[in-house]
């Protein structure tokens, strides 16, 4: 054996089809929210975009339960665009009260999807964060303004305990059934350097680890090690040397599927992979008699599919009659 395989203990969380799921946190979390979503989960992924520190996750959380967050005094401008500092830069606008609309309108749809949602799938990516010098607040995002409006801290074990603690208790007043899976992002922040970063990883995987050792509803996905210990070979590494493969990625989530997903999702994966790939042919001459027999076919096994397993597939269906011209 010249590998050291990831071992993830047995769970009762059994995610099916029909189970609602919300991800937010670090680039992570989109990464496994949108696997969930391309096999036809209801997922809502990442809907404040790229988020960090394990701070200003929870104040979204936190915001999202009903606790109150002043929206307006997050607001900053830069160039003329108005930005949230607890909000990734892909939320923005040159209207200040358009910005506050798609905030609001984010928080409300979060709290709809995540008041039915089965599970929370959360990723912290560093525990470096920066706070705003004049107020000592913990932002999500500094939006590329001047260095001197921030001081960057690294949280404390404790800090970061505290504030899941409260997040945790306002998730389960808000939705006692929903279950909880954190990670630590295997993405390395060599910015704030390699030493750095392996102190940042340390405190967030001590965080997880308390959390996961106080409530058996929260669970915790070694995505960090797998990618480290597993996987510990630069060629699951794209580019950049920092961020994992599509390779390392489909590994990690084959490891995620066995761990939470039931049987009968697990058995649709590769049925409904089969018909994906027969709906991404694109034949040199579609209009002949082979072709469309072949696309009369495969809507007639989505049609089977979508009946088999209780889902809705008319998307896919739509647009494969549209493809018919016999």
């Amino acid at each position: 054996m010249f590998r050291t395989e990831v071992t993830i203990p047995a769970s009762d969380l059994n995610l099916s089809l029909n189970d609602k799921v919300v991800t937010i946190g670090s680039c992570f979390a989109e990464v496994i929210g949108t696997k969930l979503q391309d096999y036809k989960a209801d997922v809502l992924v990442n809907p404040f975009g790229t988020i960090f520190n394990p701070i200003s996750v929870c104040r979204l959380l936190q915001a999202v339960t009903g606790e109150p967050l002043n929206l307006e005094q997050s607001l900053v401008q830069r160039d003329g665009i108005w930005y949230s500092y607890d909000l990734h830069s892909s939320l923005s606008s040159p209207n200040k009260d358009a910005l506050l609309q798609t905030i609001a309108q984010r928080i409300a749809q979060t709290r709809e999807h995540l008041k039915e949602a089965k599970l929370l799938i959360i990723t912290f990516g560093t525990a470096v964060s920066y706070k705003l010098t004049d107020t000592g607040t913990i932002v999500a995002n500094c939006h590329k303004l001047p260095a001197k409006q921030f001081s960057r801290t690294l949280l404390t074990t404790e800090e970061i305990n505290y504030s899941l603690e409260a997040c945790y208790q306002a998730l389960k007043k808000f939705n006692p059934d929903l279950q909880t899976i954190v990670t630590v992002s295997p993405v390395r922040h060599v910015k704030e350097t390699l030493p750095t970063n392996s102190v940042s990883k340390s405190i967030l995987r001590v965080a997880t680890h308390y959390m996961t050792e106080r409530y058996k509803d929260v669970l915790y996905f070694p995505a960090y090690e797998i990618m480290l210990d597993d996987l510990r070979d630069y060629r699951f590494y794209g580019p950049d040397m920092l961020h994992p493969t599509p390779v390392a990625e489909d590994y990690i989530w084959q490891k995620f599927a066995g761990a939470y997903l039931d049987p009968r999702f697990q058995e649709f994966i590769p049925a409904w992979e089969k018909i994906r790939r027969a709906i991404a042919h694109r034949p040199f001459h579609p209009n002949t008699e082979a072709h469309q027999a072949f696309i009369v076919k495969t809507i007639a096994q989505l049609q089977q599919l979508s009946a088999n397993y209780n889902i809705s597939l008319e998307p896919e269906q739509l647009e494969l009659r549209r493809q018919l011209t016999i």
